[in-house]
Formats: structure tokens, C-alpha cells, sequence
């Protein structure tokens, strides 16, 4: 079973930046598919950026130019560059992972971190 493990939440004020890590183990690189979420108090969880098993990114609008996705396949580690945060960043931040036949983030065949909190001041 793929294990992930977030880290690198924190408290920063606006216009600061944070990295956050996702330790993943017992998946295959080349065939998944990874991202990062997100979920505000009271909203729902909504995607921020993914990569998919060819290499292609998407990021939600508000996180282009300033978030980046990235992976280190040799140490199977995920990152989010967040730059730029504005307070309605905050959130709990998760990772999640999918096999190509798991055809939606929503399917219970995705696996989740435990989540990291990122809160932005303003």
C-alpha cells in the first residue's frame, strides 16, 4: 500500500513562502499519477497542482506563477514550492497519489497523506 507523508506546514505572514514535502513509498513513479490539495475551514477540498505519470503539470489558477510542483524520483519525495502566499492559502495541505487505472481523485482507490496546516497571515 503507498504510504505519503507530508511536511513543511507552518504559520508565515503573507508574501512569504513555504515548501512542503510529500515522503512517498510503495509506488511506482513511472505509472503514478501525484498532487497536491487542499482544504479550507468550512470549503471543500479542491486541487492545487498535479503531475501526471508523463510529466504533465496543472495548477489551479490562483497558484500559477506562484506555487510550483515538483519531484525528486530519486529520493520519491513530492514538493510544492508555495510563493507569494496570501491568507486564503490557509489550509490543510494533502498529498495524494493514483495509479493509472484510478481514473479520479475521488475514487477510494487514491491515497491520502495525513495532511500538513499551512496558515498565512495577513
Amino acid at each position: 500500500q503507498v504510504q505519503l507523508v507530508e511536511s513543511g506546514g507552518g504559520s508565515v505572514q503573507a508574501g512569504g513562502s513555504l515548501r512542503l514535502s510529500c515522503a512517498a513509498s510503495r509506488y511506482d513513479d513511472s505509472t503514478y499519477y501525484m498532487g497536491w490539495f487542499r482544504r479550507a475551514p468550512g470549503k471543500e477540498r479542491e486541487g492545487v497542482a498535479t503531475v501526471d505519470r508523463y510529466g504533465t503539470i496543472t495548477y489551479r489558477n490562483s497558484a500559477k506563477g506562484r506555487f510550483t510542483i515538483s519531484k525528486d524520483n530519486a529520493k520519491n519525495t513530492l514538493y510544492l514550492q508555495m510563493n507569494s502566499l496570501k491568507p486564503e492559502d490557509t489550509a490543510m495541505y494533502y498529498c495524494a497519489a493514483r495509479a493509472a487505472h484510478c481514473i479520479s481523485w475521488n475514487w477510494p482507490c487514491t491515497y491520502w497523506g495525513q495532511g500538513t496546516s499551512v496558515t498565512v497571515s495577513s
